[in-house]
């Protein structure tokens, strides 16, 4: 790392530079057209991730399972929590797809955003999800700040009408169901591209927009 202090603080994973963005260590999404718009080429293995849906099961959940199986097999691997999804995760098909069963952890709560940001800033985990459809921006800083804090990707599920309000997330991505896959509009990345990305998950191709 150079030894100049501008340099290094303008490497800082905090420091947001409008269309220029400080290199920040990711994990591939699985999706090359998905990694080539989003800074640093992947999901951030420290930060905040607002996925905005019309209703969960449209695809999103397809979305991370590659970063999710990643994640699940590193040495030593970490936790990954599931807090208060709205179905119950399938382990056979988890298995399948090459998530490890034993590094999953489901948390059911009526508080989700306080169990999330104990699972993120605990240093426990590798990822954290969290089905949270009313959330505010206050809330939102404090899970962004525990992603730091754990060095932990952090995955917030909300309903699509949230895009209308503010968000200190690293990046926003609104899913809609496409065809055999997803649309994904970048509503926010600090660096990464705009615009729509269609995803089909039949054959694992990509297609951009």
């Amino acid at each position: 790392m150079s030894d100049d202090p501008l340099a290094r603080l303008l490497q800082h994973p905090a420091l947001w530079r409008g269309r220029s963005a400080a290199q920040l260590p990711t994990w591939s999404t699985g999706f090359p057209a998905l990694d080539a718009s989003l800074p640093g080429g992947g999901w951030p293995r420290a930060g905040l991730v607002e996925l905005l849906t019309p209703r969960p099961g449209v695809g999103e959940l397809r979305l991370l399972v590659p970063v999710l199986a990643q994640l699940s097999g590193l040495t030593p691997a970490r936790w990954l929590a599931w807090i208060a999804p709205p179905f119950e995760p399938f382990a056979p098909a988890l298995a399948e797809r090459g998530i490890a069963l034993d590094r999953q952890l489901i948390v059911r709560t009526a508080a989700p955003l306080w169990a999330m940001e104990q699972a993120l800033g605990s240093g426990a985990c590798e990822a954290a999800l969290a089905w949270a459809p009313r959330v505010r921006a206050r809330g939102l800083r404090r899970l962004q700040l525990a992603t730091e804090r754990g060095r932990t990707l952090g995955i917030v599920f909300r309903e699509a009408s949230a895009a209308r309000e503010p968000s200190p997330a690293a990046l926003r991505l609104a899913v809609v169901p496409h065809g055999g896959g997803v649309e994904v509009s970048l509503l926010k990345s600090r660096g990464g591209a705009r615009g729509a990305i269609h995803l089909q998950f039949g054959d694992g191709r990509a297609e951009e927009r």
